[in-house]
């Protein structure tokens, strides 16, 4: 039908935006629910809301495909002696001027629409029926390139094929926010890359910088791209100093107080006072940077690693996976952040630690943050070490104090979980909470991708296969191997 049968789908389409705008404003051809008309409109907003999305990503899709195809056609008709570069910037252009967009974002947007269609059936299928966003889409795009096709194919299977097994409470990736799936595509692309990250991280390392960036109202951005053990302590040392800042007298939030902790610092000033026009601190809690609040970092890494019989990364939290050599480093040099870690020698879990008093082990701390790495409430990203840790159920309502009953909460999630109608469902030893929300929807949790420790060749059995017991070592006084070899089996 051609022209005509696009015509008559887009009329459709114009006519079931009109009905939904309709329903929208609670003036369809019937109520959403006549006993209680405000709350069924809500929930009648919210299946909208989920029905958009599916169509959005649908629709992302079709653009996809009909700019790749747009290409192809073009290059088909040009003939093979036309000059490439001069077609894909023709082409380019004809796209940018149609959507409105500049050369520079049409480029990239027909690169990205060539690498779905054509080199990840699984994203581009995932795509088409609404179980990945196109910012979905842009992650498996950006985190693929670079690997080679069986590389690429890896990693897409690894989060889209159906066929394999995943933890029944874990999230869907399409039911995380991109920038969350983007950390976890990216720490399973460091841990799989063919390129050692011990070169990767040379390279980065020499190419460490400070930018500045001009921006609006008077305005600019100072930032540095930093080895991440340095970045992630700097990180929490300036969270840590702007929390204890905090108190009733105190008017700034904490990301003001952030900002003007990071600009003592630089600035040498070194003293109790607030950047100059930013308020001052009236509490008499404030450390500056000079206190003994001292840089934060928990790093897990397996034993082998850290005694440099194999070259399995470790994992920095709230960053991802780090050049073994970096952890080694921070053990050479006494860091505080090193705890033993039970683990399960099939998946690479932390084991279950748990007590019956109410008040949690530092130990049992660590455990919760190794297992659930940030805030447990869906789509937030605060890092481990400053959040609260809080029963699932009540211990005044008969909750224990086991890691199965705790979760970490960002002191922004913990307030709400106590003042509105969100709570946490169950978890376990391995697999954080989810949530459900005051309307009844459940929101899956998110998991971390275990893996099983890599094992040095000359301590493989003779099938190939580790021994039945496996250890984090992470101790910052011991050496961590002795300790392995002398603490009992699992």
């Amino acid at each position: 039908m051609g022209k005509a049968a696009v015509v008559k789908a887009f009329e459709d389409i114009k006519a079931a935006l009109a009905v939904l705008n309709s329903e929208v404003d609670g003036c369809g051809s019937e109520p959403y629910s006549a006993a209680d008309p405000f709350a069924g409109l809500a929930d009648g907003c919210l299946d909208i809301l989920a029905g958009a999305r599916v169509a959005e990503a649908g629709f992302a899709a079709v653009k996809a495909r009909a700019a790749v195809t747009y290409a192809d056609t073009a290059h088909a008709i040009a003939g093979p002696d036309a000059p490439v570069q001069a077609l894909e910037m023709a082409v380019a252009a004809e796209i940018g001027a149609l959507l409105a967009l500049g050369p520079r974002a049409a480029g990239a947007f027909l690169a990205a629409s060539h690498a779905m269609a054509k080199e990840l059936p699984l994203a581009f299928s995932a795509l088409q029926t609404g179980t990945i966003t196109w910012p979905h889409a842009l992650v498996m795009v950006e985190e693929t390139a670079g690997l080679d096709p069986a590389g690429a194919a890896a990693l897409e299977a690894h989060f889209l094929d159906p066929d394999l097994p995943r933890p029944a409470a874990a999230a869907p990736i399409g039911e995380l926010p991109a920038y969350r799936f983007r950390a976890k595509a990216r720490n399973w692309r460091e841990r799989h890359h063919p390129e050692s990250i011990e070169k990767r991280h040379a390279k980065g390392v020499a190419d460490r910088r400070v930018e500045y960036r001009p921006d609006r109202d008077g305005m600019a951005w100072l930032s540095a791209c930093l080895p991440a053990d340095q970045a992630m302590a700097g990180w929490n040392r300036l969270t840590a100093l702007a929390r204890g800042m905090q108190g009733p007298d105190e008017s700034r939030t904490l990301t003001q107080l952030k900002a003007d902790k990071f600009t003592d610092a630089i600035l040498g000033s070194g003293n109790n006072a607030g950047s100059a026009g930013a308020g001052s601190d009236d509490s008499g809690t404030a450390a500056g940077p000079s206190s003994r609040i001292q840089a934060q970092v928990l790093v897990t890494v397996p034993v082998f690693s850290l005694e440099g019989l194999t070259d399995e990364p470790a994992m920095l939290d709230g960053y991802g996976p780090i050049p073994a050599s970096m952890a080694r480093r921070l053990v050479a040099e006494g860091a505080g952040s090193f705890y033993r870690v039970l683990v399960d020698p099939r998946d690479g879990a932390p084991m279950e630690i748990g007590r019956t008093s109410y008040r949690l082990t530092k130990a049992m701390k660590k455990a919760l943050q190794l297992r659930d790495g940030r805030c447990t409430f869906p789509g937030c990203n605060n890092p481990s070490l400053d959040n609260e840790a809080d029963h699932l159920q009540a211990w005044q309502h008969g909750g224990t104090t086991g890691i199965s009953n705790l979760a970490q909460l960002c002191p922004k999630h913990h307030r709400l979980k106590h003042s509105t109608g969100w709570t946490p469902t169950t978890a376990t030893q391995n697999e954080p909470p989810g949530w459900t929300s005051p309307t009844g929807r459940h929101y899956k949790a998110e998991h971390h991708d275990w893996e099983p420790p890599h094992w040095p060749a000359q301590l493989q059995s003779a099938t190939g296969d580790p021994p039945d017991f496996v250890y984090l070592g992470l101790s910052p006084g011991e050496q961590a191997l002795e300790w392995f070899l002398h603490a009992p089996p699992a």
